[in-house]
């Protein structure tokens, strides 16, 4: 038999055996007599008993020894599940309960520094005396607390104090432009702002304090600043402030001496903000609950990505996108995690990967877009740095090519299982991802996460196997929001997942489910492309187009046209602006009409100077979609969201001048417009 040349990775004897989620297998049969033959069967019975499944997770990770509940699914109507009834617990209490003397809870690092390890002991002296500094603030169970921090130890430490407390967290991080972060912060209303002054980021220090008084000045119901010094020395109280504003100095904060004080609040009790990208409106204030994450993190981290205590678990992100929560929730299994305060790419391409060697990572994850960076810029990790400890890369964030999926096995981490993970800020978790227990195919996401009664669907709400539809979950999640901010009648909630099947879940994404259970998801369904009724997803037309020499990223859209017709341009960003357009054109043209079909042949093909993409790398499809049927740039998405923000300016001026030869019922056409 042929070996299969998409198989990158197979179960070893200790993915088999000692993984979790096989060790939660063994535990299921000896205390409940379920037995299961392979992951397929787990997942079914998961997402399907609700209430044995969500119950077995709870046990299993000792939430039994610590409260008492009525009901584990009172009502499964989504929106609005109610999930464990009557059970009272705290995050920050159960992220710190796995505290030991054998490893740091924290590792962090900096772009101009050595790794700086907080042990277990110190975090919860950190916490406590937070905490209680906020209660002297005057912050109570439901106010919340606003960070403006990069990925610092401190960040971690307010989270955890604001949950101990009962508060509401939420952060920004200070790359955001203070228009962006008054669009988020200024609905979630804190009374409290924790901020740096300031950060360094690619070798350059960027000075931050003006941008906190203009903060200030544009939240009114701040009335506390508690001051984190990371550029520069101590400053006690001399930042100009509105007068009704109290300026506390964190490294001057008295010690308690004591163990946390944490407030046992209600499982539904919210937790934190998220924030969508802001990329096709007002940001969305998404809020989650502390039942529903600890029970929801412990599943995903745990028998999802096989965390264990003794990992090292790093995430490539800020404290704006949700996968630092996501990391935080770490501290939830016992692991130390890595915190990187810098930018991946210096001191070049493999910055990260620098950082994963000198911390001794074992799980890293990052944003594919950075993976596909680091692999056009040649270098070649695996014969230059020393990433043995490393055991599983995660990847998410968008789809990827599949030559990065072969070059992080060939040119990364050979040997390595990579999972690529689909979920999101909406549950601040994973809705497809990896098993210990399963193959890795290149392009191909491993399984269902469990618990997640995930499908994809045809307009008409029947399910799909092998073909593409949209990805939908028909059962509620313990970490589905709670409600978003200032939403009345949770108007913008229904709209966001519910507008299409009422009670069930449209995450957004195309996806195909396989037979076998892998999924392949295929960009976003609001920025479809859609050929004489053939749906097609972005994410193939990038997998052939961004493999070719050259070709350095690519942007594709599909525009439906006021008069009837349909354009779909593709802009590409090349390293050679001196190839000829029509060689240019017909490389591009010959790749895609042999890797895919004539219907994926773009209307016009355009260099472009850069893509612009949100802060966590997503292309920015759909707010260049809207540009160029007449939306203005400035609303479609809002200042310093995005990288490369100029580019709607060149978009929309594209837009003004270009001939659409798609305009003619979508016939197979290619021109190019520079």
């Amino acid at each position: 038999m042929r070996p299969d040349p998409d198989l990158l990775w197979t179960p070893g004897p200790r993915e088999s055996e000692d993984s979790n989620v096989a060790l939660f297998m063994a535990w299921l049969y000896e205390t409940r007599g379920l037995s299961f033959t392979d992951y397929a069967e787990l997942w079914r019975w998961s997402s399907t008993d609700l209430t044995a499944f969500w119950s077995a997770v709870w046990e299993y990770y000792g939430l039994d020894a610590v409260t008492d509940y009525d009901e584990v699914l009172a009502d499964a109507t989504m929106p609005g599940a109610r999930w464990f009834t009557g059970a009272r617990l705290n995050f920050a209490e159960r992220c710190l309960a796995q505290a030991t003397d054998e490893r740091p809870a924290l590792v962090s690092v900096t772009e101009d520094g050595e790794p700086v390890e907080m042990s277990w002991d110190r975090l919860r002296r950190e916490v406590a005396t937070v905490s209680e500094a906020l209660r002297r603030m005057g912050v109570q169970p439901g106010d919340c607390v606003a960070g403006y921090l990069t990925n610092l130890p401190q960040a971690v430490v307010a989270l955890l104090a604001t949950a101990a407390v009962g508060a509401v967290w939420t952060a920004c991080s200070p790359e955001f432009g203070t228009p962006s972060v008054l669009a988020r912060l200024r609905q979630a209303r804190p009374t409290v702002l924790v901020a740096a002054d300031g950060y360094r980021y690619g070798g350059k220090d960027h000075d931050r304090r003006s941008t906190v008084t203009e903060l200030l000045d544009g939240l009114p119901t701040v009335r506390h600043l508690l001051t984190v010094d990371n550029l520069f020395p101590p400053h006690g109280n001399a930042w100009p402030v509105r007068s009704d504003v109290t300026v506390h100095a964190w490294s001057a904060l008295p010690s308690t001496g004591r163990a946390p004080d944490f407030a046992h609040v209600p499982f539904d009790h919210p937790l934190w903000i998220l924030w969508s990208s802001g990329t096709t409106g007002v940001p969305k204030g998404i809020v989650q609950g502390h039942g529903g994450i600890v029970v929801e993190l412990l599943k995903a981290l745990g028998l999802g990505l096989d965390l264990r205590p003794r990992d090292r678990y790093m995430f490539v992100t800020s404290t704006s996108w949700m996968v630092w929560n996501f990391l935080v929730g770490g501290l939830l299994h016992g692991s130390t995690i890595v915190l990187h305060d810098g930018s991946p790419t210096f001191p070049d391409a493999a910055g990260a990967w620098h950082v994963a060697e000198r911390t001794g990572a074992s799980i890293v994850g990052v944003g594919a877009a950075y993976l596909a960076a680091v692999e056009k810029s040649g270098l070649h990790p695996a014969a230059d740095l020393d990433l043995s400890a490393v055991r599983s890369v995660l990847q998410t964030g968008s789809t990827m090519a599949t030559s990065t999926w072969r070059w992080v096995h060939e040119r990364l981490a050979p040997g390595v299982w990579l999972q690529s993970i689909c979920g999101g800020t909406d549950i601040c978790s994973v809705l497809a991802g990896g098993s210990p227990l399963l193959p890795v195919r290149a392009g191909r996401i491993q399984c269902p996460a469990l618990g997640v009664a995930l499908a994809a669907w045809d307009e008409s709400g029947h399910p799909l196997i092998g073909e593409q539809g949209e990805l939908v979950v028909t059962a509620p999640l313990p970490s589905m929001p709670l409600r978003f901010v200032d939403d009345p009648g949770d108007a913008r909630y229904l709209a966001s997942y519910f507008d299409t099947y009422p009670g069930v879940w449209r995450h957004g994404d195309w996806a195909t489910v396989e037979p076998d259970l892998s999924v392949v998801v295929s960009g976003r369904s609001d920025s479809t492309l859609n050929r004489m009724g053939v749906r097609m997803g972005s994410a193939d037309i990038y997998a052939v187009v961004e493999q070719l020499p050259g070709i350095r990223d690519s942007l594709v859209v599909g525009v439906e046209q006021p008069e009837g017709g349909y354009f779909m341009p593709l802009f590409v960003v090349t390293d050679d602006d001196n190839e000829p357009e029509a060689a240019l054109r017909e490389r591009i043209t010959a790749a895609i009409r042999r890797q895919l079909s004539p219907r994926h042949l773009p209307d016009v093909i355009a260099r472009v100077p850069a893509v612009p993409r949100t802060l966590t790398g997503k292309k920015l499809e759909v707010p260049v979609k809207r540009i160029l049927q007449g939306a203005r740039a400035n609303d479609v998405t809002g200042p310093g969201t995005v990288t490369d923000g100029h580019m709607l300016d060149w978009f929309a001026a594209y837009g003004s001048r270009v001939e659409r030869p798609g305009s003619r019922s979508g016939q197979e056409q290619t021109g190019s417009q520079s």
